[in-house]
């Protein structure tokens, strides 16, 4: 880094942000019932409260907009200005953990917990990249804006109440992804689908599997009638695919369990759905109607074969689909689909090939993203780089990513770190974690290309 205040600066902060991401990640700002004033619940208003009042002891100006985000600036409002966009809510926290998910545990250089990834770790790397950048008195032909939202990990209603409320700037990056930098995000369709169960087959009691539709689950089960001679032909059926059933007789019926491998919907390559495991189990046993049609449908795959939805194209990739919640709601099947589609793709042909290969299918709700690409010879995507390249001396080459940022919602905007190559992706999985030392380094790297864009 040319500007070696800075990057002394920063490091001196180690401590400090170790300190402030273990009082971050205490809050549990999973989105709940809304109340005046906060309007994703109690807790995520709570985590907007606290981040700003970080954000204001490192002498930034601050705005909260109605607790749906908020926003610190550093230099002059009137400037053109360059965006940091990142978010304060999580995902729940869902099973496998070996560490408290609210705790913050630090294990060596690692801090484990629900955000300490996605996305608050980031968010604090580049939030000290603006103290550092203040501190050390470089003077700005830009101003550079943190902002913060809170519905992230559900329906973006916080930017659509930022973007009516603040003048959004026109460029800028998301740190809620990977290095080197994402310059192409594929587009989107999610959709919640009910269909009537069958009186005829296999009858299912009790299912309910999931809570977000951009989370693979990772366990799955479901309850029904039957007996020894249904738990003998599921268990036969996993010695048949060598996959991790079980099936346990009670007086209620037969309960059925399928373990999968959790993950992020946009990243399905090394999961297992566990709803598809579960799906398949029961067509299996005999099941009919709604849950044979969806188990033909969405079996394991996670490209869209079996919906008739497979494609890719050579600038973004394949399409990804993922099924997060699977229910039976009074004598109603109902799930959600999260389809993340490559760029050149028709998202109303999709839907179209979608519905044909779920008659007898509901479509209760169903919206489409846009997707988004920025060149790679515009200003912004080369300085990123180029901050990314000095400080680390590997590759830096645009990527494509079937996950939605923050980007999406500026004129040019990209996703810039903070996952360096290489590392695990833990993303709304179990036992997430950051390491330190990647995080200081990120807020090194922020610092660089924030430099490269706005110091005089």
């Amino acid at each position: 880094m040319q500007n070696q205040e800075v990057e002394r600066l920063i490091d001196s902060y180690a401590d400090e942000y170790a300190a402030m991401l273990a009082r971050w990640v205490s809050v549990p700002s999973i989105k709940g019932e809304p109340e005046d004033g906060a309007p994703f619940g109690r807790d995520v208003r709570r985590m907007l409260d606290m981040a700003m009042v970080d954000c204001e002891t490192f002498g930034l100006l601050t705005h909260v907009y109605d607790g749906y985000a908020c926003d610190a600036t550093l230099g002059d409002e009137s400037l053109e200005t360059v965006a940091v966009l990142a978010h304060l809510d999580v995902v729940p926290v869902g099973d496998g953990w070996h560490y408290p998910p609210f705790g913050a545990q630090r294990m060596g250089d690692r801090v484990y917990g629900r955000g300490t990834g996605d996305d608050k770790g980031p968010a604090i790397a580049a939030l000290f990249a603006m103290r550092a950048i203040r501190e050390a008195g470089v003077p700005l032909k830009r101003a550079i804006r943190l902002i913060l939202g809170c519905d992230e990990e559900s329906g973006w209603a916080d930017m659509d109440w930022y973007c009516d409320h603040a003048k959004m700037p026109d460029i800028g990056f998301s740190p809620d992804a990977s290095f080197p930098l994402i310059n192409t995000e594929k587009g989107m369709i999610h959709a919640m689908i009910r269909a009537k169960l069958s009186p005829e087959g296999l009858q299912v009691k009790r299912l309910a599997v999931g809570e977000r539709l951009n989370v693979i689950p990772g366990e799955a089960e479901a309850l029904v009638e039957g007996g020894h001679e249904i738990a003998e032909r599921a268990m036969a059926y996993a010695v048949k695919t060598a996959l991790p059933y079980e099936a346990e007789v009670t007086p209620e019926g037969v309960l059925l369990k399928a373990h999968g491998i959790p993950g992020h919907s946009a990243y399905p390559f090394e999961c297992r759905n566990a709803n598809g495991m579960l799906l398949l189990l029961l067509r299996e046993l005999g099941a009919q109607g709604a849950l044979k049609i969806l188990a033909d449908a969405y079996p394991m795959q996670h490209d869209g074969t079996a919906l008739g939805i497979a494609c890719r194209d050579e600038l973004s990739g394949p399409l990804t689909c993922n099924m997060g919640i699977l229910r039976v709601v009074d004598g109603e099947l109902m799930a959600t689909l999260d389809c993340r589609c490559p760029v050149s793709a028709d998202l109303d042909a999709l839907i179209g090939q979608i519905k044909a290969h779920l008659p007898g299918f509901l479509f209760d709700r169903i919206s489409t993203t846009a997707p988004h690409h920025v060149p790679a010879d515009s200003e912004l995507v080369t300085a990123l780089l180029d901050a990314w390249h000095e400080e680390t001396g590997l590759p830096a080459i645009p990527q494509s990513t079937g996950g939605g940022t923050y980007a999406k919602v500026l004129k040019q905007g990209v996703a810039f770190g903070a996952g360096f190559p290489g590392d695990e992706d833990l993303a709304h999985q179990a036992d997430e974690y950051v390491e330190l030392p990647k995080m200081i380094k990120a807020a090194k790297i922020y610092a660089n290309a924030l430099l490269r864009l706005c110091a005089e």
